[in-house]
């Protein structure tokens, strides 16, 4: 079944809601606004339950089907906070807010799943319960573990939970999954390196913390070329290398690095980090100076489940047809707190066509409203097919 004719029909109601969205962007659990403007449409479509504050600024919706005796419960996520990027797109409806702006295209996954409420609110084709969680905070503020951390998964007694993404480069009315992992886990260290410093004319008499800092960055990249099997995934990248000194006679008596460790399998992760923990200290004091990591676990690998993604790879395909369908794409490196998720519940998350716009985070991206009913026309093809009526 292609998109349904019912969502053909509230497009461009549906791309409204989105252009209001884009045009106030609001900040990780910052979202006053957004949660009044979601909260508000889902209360107007009739919803069974309306909840506001889950995961401090999440909401939470239940569209009973016309039958509930099947007791199957499946939660559909959409992330809603924006970025702090200053808006170069030149749109009508760019945001009204310096310095924010939609440029994951949030706004566009907020507004693909008010479509589905509405649509599911009116039709209720299915025997179950629909949990609908709009997430706050996905941009660095582990949002959706915070709403699982407050009960969403318990308290309306979710069995499955699934997710889309936006796709640049993936042409609008396709999709692409994988089982297994998707996206990376994502982790950040600061390494602070102690010597001491001096002038640049005797550096026999200091201990030259650039110097130790440099090796250790040339050491760090030694965790991917020898500990890592090649045919596994790491990246580690230093991406702030910052000295105490600002001028260029003198030795800098302290150096901070900051960097991420990204990989695709949680046993490498734990791999990369103890090998992270033994290389900083040692490659420090080879050269007399000392190292402290401050090592920060970040969102995990985004692992997909087995049956659930073939089951959304098929629903996929009603959709769009087996051509547009790619059931085997590549895993790629950025991370997704929607891993939380996957980690309390089994179920999947799939990539969205998104056409020609430059990648996610980049100040002249752009969400392209024509992939909207294919999204919505997704989650409704779950809803129905997973809790059939029949």
């Amino acid at each position: 079944m292609p998109v349904r004719n019912r969502l053909a029909e509230l497009h461009p109601e549906i791309t409204e809601w989105r252009h209001d969205l884009h045009e106030h962007p609001e900040l990780l659990y910052d979202l006053p606004r957004t949660q009044a403007f979601v909260a508000g449409k889902l209360t107007e479509f009739g919803c069974d339950e309306v909840v506001q504050g889950i995961g401090r600024s999440g909401v939470v919706a239940v569209i009973r089907g016309r039958k509930t005796g099947s007791g199957k419960v499946v939660c559909f996520r959409a992330d809603m906070d924006a970025l702090p990027i200053t808006e170069a797109t030149g749109l009508d409806f760019a945001s009204k807010t310096p310095g924010k702006m939609h440029a994951c295209g949030h706004d566009g996954h907020t507004s693909i799943l008010l479509g589905v409420a509405k649509y599911l609110s009116e039709t209720r084709n299915f025997d179950g319960t629909v949990v609908l969680a709009f997430q706050p905070a996905e941009e660095g503020g582990a949002g959706a573990k915070a709403m699982v951390d407050d009960g969403l998964m318990d308290r309306w007694g979710v069995q499955e939970v699934y997710g889309l993404h936006n796709m640049p480069d993936l042409p609008v009315g396709h999709f692409a999954i994988r089982e297994g992992a998707l996206l990376a886990s994502a982790d950040e260290f600061e390494i602070t390196v102690t010597g001491r410093g001096g002038h640049a004319a005797m550096p026999h008499a200091a201990v030259d913390t650039t110097l130790v800092a440099s090796h250790i960055v040339v050491a760090l990249q030694s965790v991917v070329a020898r500990n890592i099997d090649p045919l596994g995934s790491v990246v580690v990248t230093v991406g702030s290398f910052h000295t105490d000194s600002v001028v260029s006679n003198v030795i800098a008596h302290e150096v901070v690095l900051k960097g991420t460790v990204r990989t695709l399998d949680p046993a490498l992760r734990k791999l990369a980090h103890e090998r992270i923990a033994a290389l900083v200290p040692a490659t420090a004091s080879a050269f007399g100076a000392s190292a402290a990591l401050d090592y920060r676990w970040g969102y995990p690998v985004t692992m997909n489940h087995p049956e659930q993604t073939a089951f959304a790879a098929d629903c996929a395909v009603e959709v769009a047809g087996a051509a547009h369908v790619d059931r085997a794409t590549k895993p790629v490196m950025p991370a997704e707190d929607f891993a939380y998720m996957l980690e309390a519940r089994p179920g999947a998350y799939i990539f969205l066509g998104n056409g020609d716009t430059p990648m996610c985070h980049h100040p002249a991206y752009r969400f392209d409203d024509e992939a909207i009913p294919h999204g919505c026309s997704w989650f409704v093809t779950l809803a129905e097919r997973r809790m059939p009526l029949e």
